[in-house]
């Protein structure tokens, strides 16, 4: 032991036995990894939606608040100035039904007063009321006669056209279904009984499953269209959360490109399944986390989520000790970084700017990086020095036009996903997947491009009962250039 690592004064120190000196060095050791192991522990139980991946949902009661902006004194709601957002009245050819309302005395003199438009004063003050009429499915019943030949006296029946379906329901009724169960997430019992109480529709079960797996079937040519969309070139955010599949262990991955979103269930959190779904060949940039899975792609083309390095760093903080001075450094920047980006990111015409603040970001962070590698906290250590190698990645979204300094792309889109897979525990089988991927990515595809699901399903649909060629989710030119 060095005379500098001493638990006692040298005085003490000569006067015991070599056998003690060795007792108190090995239990000197043993308190410093206890020391360890202790903040360690504490940092894990410590966790919560500011220092980890957790959802907020899972924060228990005693997680510190956030720091807030100090209250400035305004009174809730609107303020003066701003500008009104009310419902506007719809235009008098869209309106199905109008009722004149007239005044039956005076206000003033309480003479009674005939609704005679000749002493309408002005316009009337409109006033619409929007109401749903009592549903009624409509029922189309096709009779298929049979006839005998004058001729040869033989007996032929009708058959269907090609555009009625062979089944019970129509194109729009099946859309409906998928919808309830594919974007809202409803079991197949609820989804029934959401039928039968507010469409008068009475499915069973199994009959919701059927159609449910018929849709996803129709969408396995727009869901190829989707991946193909995705592997062209552009900024793709990634990521991948937890997935059950018939009590087994599965995956759901999430790429979210610039006109579409695609969603796949693999067995695997390996590379292998994000190359399946870029493309070996993917010439882009990719915008994740640092998981290991994308580590595949060169540092030069991809953008690590600031938004998981502030919750890094923040945990640093939160366990304490050597490393702790390290995590507040970068807090202090990286809370200097979102600032000047929040001023750049609307207006392309700022990017100069915004380089030139991240410029000596960019210097004092790698330099708290350096310095933080050498800490005697292993967690500090590490992160500090994955960091540097990974530098390239960390300042795409200065120079890269579309690329942005954090995930929440792809974790807003797999957020649904999450909602799902807690209320139903996963999947059952790879049928059931096929739905989860297919009606998630076209979900997510219609709301990137501002299309309503309901009639992309219902066009989807149709063109299945009659089969004819799919309705894709992406213009011709953008199906051209990825294939």
């Amino acid at each position: 032991m060095e005379t500098n690592e001493r638990p006692l004064s040298a005085e003490i120190w000569d006067t015991l036995h070599p056998a003690a000196q060795a007792v108190i060095v090995a239990l000197q050791a043993q308190v410093v990894t206890l020391e360890v192991r202790v903040r360690e522990l504490e940092a894990r139980l410590g966790q919560n939606s500011s220092n980890s991946s957790r959802p907020p949902s899972s924060d228990p009661p005693q997680t510190p608040v956030q720091r807030r902006l100090p209250p400035s004194g305004r009174q809730p709601g609107g303020q003066p100035g701003h500008e009104a957002h009310q419902r506007l009245l719809l235009a008098p050819e869209q309106v199905d039904r109008v009722v004149d309302h007239w005044p039956q005395q005076c206000s003033h003199c309480h003479e009674l007063l005939a609704p005679d438009p000749g002493l309408a004063v002005g316009e009337a003050v409109r006033h619409q009321v929007t109401d749903l009429p009592p549903i009624r499915p409509q029922v189309t019943e096709h009779r298929l006669w049979r006839m005998r030949c004058p001729a040869c006296g033989q007996q032929t029946r009708a058959g269907l056209p090609p555009e009625v379906p062979q089944g019970a329901f129509g194109p729009r009724m099946q859309a409906v279904v998928a919808i309830l169960s594919g974007r809202y997430r409803l079991s197949r019992r609820e989804v029934a009984a959401v039928c039968a109480d507010v469409l008068c529709v009475d499915l069973a079960v199994g009959s919701v499953d059927g159609l449910c797996q018929d849709t996803a079937q129709a969408l396995a040519q727009p869901m190829a269209d989707l991946e193909a969309a995705v592997k062209a070139r552009g900024p793709v955010h990634a990521d991948e959360t937890h997935w059950r599949q018939a009590g087994a262990s599965r995956w759901l991955w999430v790429a979210a490109g610039v006109t579409a979103t695609v969603f796949r269930i693999a067995s695997s959190r390996g590379s292998a399944v994000i190359k399946g779904l870029l493309g070996e060949d993917f010439g882009g940039w990719l915008i994740t986390d640092r998981w290991t899975a994308y580590t595949w792609i060169p540092p030069e083309r991809r953008q690590v989520c600031w938004a998981h390095l502030k919750r890094d760093f923040q945990a640093v903080v939160d366990q304490g000790g050597p490393g702790q001075p390290v995590g507040e450094a970068a807090l202090v920047l990286i809370h200097r970084l979102f600032t000047a980006w929040h001023l750049a990111r609307d207006n392309p015409a700022q990017r100069p700017w915004l380089r030139e603040q991240v410029d000596p970001i960019q210097a004092e962070f790698r330099t708290l990086l350096e310095t933080g590698q050498e800490s005697r906290d292993q967690k500090a250590a590490g992160l500090c020095w994955s960091l540097l190698r990974l530098w390239p990645a960390l300042w795409t979204f200065v120079t890269v036009d579309g690329v942005e300094p954090t995930n929440n792309r792809a974790e807003q889109a797999i957020r649904p996903a999450v909602l799902w897979r807690k209320g139903s525990f996963g999947t059952q089988s790879d049928d059931g997947a096929h739905f989860v991927e297919r009606m998630l990515s076209v979900t997510a595809t219609c709301k990137q491009q501002q299309r309503s699901l309901l009639e992309y399903l219902t066009e989807v649909c149709s063109a299945a009962h009659g089969s004819h060629p799919i309705p894709s989710l992406l213009p011709a030119q953008s199906i051209a250039q990825s294939s």
